[in-house]
């Protein structure tokens, strides 16, 4: 685990982790929503990589028009893809509804695992992608599952199962803020879905590492 000063300090590090990563051969690139990926993609933006030789896919998605403020894809997008111009990008298709848009992004996932890189951010319940503790999403097998009833709103949304990022070769998460100190410590007790893929990578900032 990594303990930084700060949410700034944990997108600083976690962006010039991922451009490192890209640039020594990672070439499927998965993101995730939340605030402090948000940051970490804007300024990974500004650094040097070689962007057509990149496939980026997503953790999840809500099923919201991808032009909705609500869709992972938008704010990726507008913070990273827009400015980068990746060789592929994969949206989730979760407009289409959850069992649909799951099933469509479990082919293209199948075509390309095991995935190099996954960025996954912390829920404050201990979730991460939309697989949320106690939910039958976590037992999904395959690389996409429909997630409905998911306890954070909107409750419908398409995630990558839990056996595809375990299978991922390399999976960083990014925690930041004193609401997040007590998900981090079940977490790294295995009590969470955030704590359930071994070898995971942490970059914290001191709050979030409190507990």
């Amino acid at each position: 685990m990594r303990v930084l000063a700060d949410a700034q300090a944990v997108a600083q590090a976690a962006a010039g982790e991922i451009a490192k990563a890209l640039r020594g051969g990672a070439r499927t690139l998965v993101l995730a929503g939340g605030t402090t990926p948000r940051r970490a993609y804007e300024l990974l933006a500004g650094m040097d990589v070689k962007w057509g030789r990149v496939t980026v896919l997503f953790g999840d998605e809500r099923c919201v028009a991808p032009e909705d403020p609500e869709s992972n894809y938008r704010m990726a997008r507008e913070s990273l893809l827009d400015r980068v111009a990746p060789a592929t990008v994969h949206r989730m298709p979760a407009e289409l509804g959850p069992e649909e848009g799951a099933r469509l992004y479990s082919s293209v996932v199948a075509g390309l695992e095991p995935l190099d890189l996954v960025i996954l951010g912390l829920g404050p319940d201990g979730h991460c992608a939309s697989l949320f503790p106690g939910h039958r999403a976590l037992q999904a097998p395959g690389w996409a599952v429909a997630v409905r009833g998911a306890p954070k709103p909107p409750p419908d949304r398409v995630s990558l199962t839990l056996a595809a990022l375990r299978g991922a070769r390399r999976v960083i998460f990014l925690a930041t803020g004193a609401e997040k100190a007590e998900a981090l410590r079940r977490a790294h007790r295995g009590e969470v879905p955030a704590g359930m893929i071994p070898g995971a990578e942490w970059f914290v900032d001191r709050e979030a590492a409190a507990a």
